[in-house]
């Protein structure tokens, strides 16, 4: 289990962002860092700096994946074919608990990552508790029978706050979801501006 749950919003004030686009973040009305010093004026970052903050961006969007985890992603991006960047969003796009938020069967990707981790996801049937499976193209996910009943799920699928992207086809009464293909970093819904190019040369320095 991440231990962002609790301090997910210090990461928006201390990126500089709101993150994951959500009304209740604190930074919509307190735009600097957190602690004594979040309102004194910052040298201009370098360039590695500028490189830093885009990896910190785009590993804590996705529910704050381990270094180690984010660094073996990368490193599967710069060895297929293609851009590398473009490789980075699509594996980080097909985890299963990217989908299950996509989806909306969860308010925020740690809320997603618990759904897994306690079993009430199923893929093509079987049951999945790992949060960073890797989906490929029409594989259908769904949630467990009694798990469909839960209010949390419902609440989820009721908020506006998000919609669900073309790559992804949801059935709301029969709670799946098929993942259609994988998709370009340009139809990825992020509410912030994203820049895997930066991330990519932070790694290969």
């Amino acid at each position: 289990m991440t231990k962002r749950l609790n301090s997910k919003h210090k990461v928006d004030r201390r990126l500089k962002v709101n993150l994951w686009g959500r009304p209740k973040s604190p930074f919509n009305s307190r735009a600097y860092p957190p602690g004594q010093h979040g309102q004194t004026k910052s040298a201009k970052p370098s360039d590695y700096g500028i490189q830093l903050q885009a990896k910190q961006k785009l590993k804590s969007y996705y529910g704050n994946i381990n270094e180690r985890q984010f660094r073996n992603i990368y490193k599967k991006a710069v060895m297929k074919k293609g851009d590398s960047a473009e490789n980075l969003i699509g594996l980080l796009e097909r985890r299963l608990d990217c989908v299950v938020y996509r989806a909306k069967f969860s308010t925020t990707i740690f809320a997603a990552r618990q759904l897994i981790n306690h079993g009430h996801v199923r893929v093509n049937g079987k049951k999945v508790n790992i949060s960073s499976y890797q989906l490929t193209e029409d594989e259908t996910i769904e949630l467990k029978d009694k798990s469909k009943k839960l209010a949390l799920i419902d609440i989820a699928l009721a908020n506006k706050e998000r919609e669900v992207p073309e790559y992804l086809q949801v059935d709301d009464k029969s709670k799946k979801v098929k993942f259609v293909r994988v998709p370009k970093f340009e139809e990825v819904p992020y509410p912030v501006v994203m820049e895997p190019n930066l991330v990519i040369e932070y790694y290969s320095r």
